[in-house]
């Protein structure tokens, strides 16, 4: 009965414009009966008459304040200005600094980082974690996934950019997941329009493929051209590019964290100590840097590179230079015994005078 009178007196003062909000003038300074601050979330089109109801059903208004905020709203012609979003309403908040808030558009923001080197597995861990993410995709695949999301002949695999992601209440997993898809597709076609004039890579997607790998080698954003220049060396010499990251995907939930011999030799696609050419998909999100390394890669000599400390690399051009720099770098102060036997092996290599 109650909201029946309060629509047909909305009607009522719709009718006579904003003199209603004179009548009511005196409601629009009172502080709204809250004792904590309030988050409330106005829904995807929403209009003044729904909200204003919800509020009144929540006994965050009564019937006189609400039509005074209707009238004071509509009065100034700024109803259909308010936002969809979750907003903070603190205590002390009169309607008019509500519906000021509201109209802002400065709803709670929520944050979810996704780093760069990623694969599609832990972010998705990470979306499906947060607890302002609406999960829609729960107990699907990934090919599923990336049906649901409109793509279903692309592999899932570095396809999604890595990034810090801000995003309102309400927001799906497909959103969340179409929005980073966009922005590497975005991102992927700017660093591939500047690329190199005589660049052996053929497409984008190779590109991508090659910045994974770059990626997840080196954490030195000014190394990544130096490795990127090798990597498309060894693919115009037709060599194997011989790259950890790559075997370390192919053994997926297998690697626990200690890279053996044997594991070189295990026959999958991506193990590229095995396989010449590049994997067949990437194997985790490369950031902005990684896809320019791969688009521009630094010219040289050097075939070979070592890690030496320090998230550095030693780069060699030929295989003895490289041999000797991993006994120096990787041997040397690790493996005494090995050392010696390698050096005997090596007895002019740098690392052994």
């Amino acid at each position: 009965m109650l909201r029946t009178l309060f629509l047909l007196i909305l009607l009522i003062i719709s009718s006579i414009g904003g003199s209603g909000y004179w009548i009511y003038k005196t409601y629009l300074v009172e502080p709204l009966p809250i004792f904590d601050d309030l988050r409330y979330v106005v829904k995807p089109n929403s209009n003044l008459r729904q909200i204003t109801i919800d509020l009144i059903d929540k006994e965050l208004m009564n019937y006189p304040t609400g039509l005074t905020w209707i009238s004071l709203a509509r009065f100034q012609k700024r109803a259909h200005l308010i936002k969809a979003g979750e907003y903070l309403i603190p205590v002390g908040t009169t309607p008019q600094q509500m519906l000021e808030i509201m109209i802002s558009g400065k709803a709670i923001s929520h944050t979810l980082m996704i780093p760069e080197g990623w694969n599609f597995k832990q972010m998705m861990v990470a979306i499906r974690g947060h607890p302002e993410i609406v999960q829609t995709l729960e107990g699907m695949n990934n090919k599923e996934i990336m049906t649901v999301l409109g793509w279903p002949d692309q592999h899932h695999e570095g396809r999604f950019y890595p990034d810090t992601y801000h995003f309102a209440t309400g927001t799906t997993d497909v959103k969340f997941l179409k929005r980073s898809y966009r922005m590497m597709e975005k991102i992927l076609a700017k660093t591939w329009e500047k690329r190199k004039e005589d660049l052996l890579l053929k497409t984008p997607y190779e590109a991508l493929i090659l910045a994974s790998i770059v990626e997840k080698e080196t954490a030195a954003v000014e190394e990544r051209p130096l490795i990127a220049g090798v990597f498309m060396r060894r693919l115009k010499e037709n060599m194997r590019l011989q790259t950890d990251p790559t075997v370390i995907y192919a053994l997926g939930e297998k690697f626990d964290g200690n890279l053996r011999r044997k594991d070189l030799r295990v026959n999958n696609p991506y193990n590229t100590y095995k396989n010449k050419g590049l994997p067949p998909t990437p194997i985790a999100m490369p950031g902005r840097a990684a896809l320019e390394a791969a688009t521009n890669p630094t010219g040289g000599d050097a075939l070979y590179f070592v890690a030496k400390g320090g998230g550095k690399h030693y780069f060699s051009v030929t295989l003895k230079e490289h041999e000797c720099a991993v006994i120096e770098y990787q041997i040397k102060n690790k493996n005494p015994r090995r050392y010696r036997s390698r050096c005997k092996k090596y007895p002019k290599c740098f690392a052994c005078s």
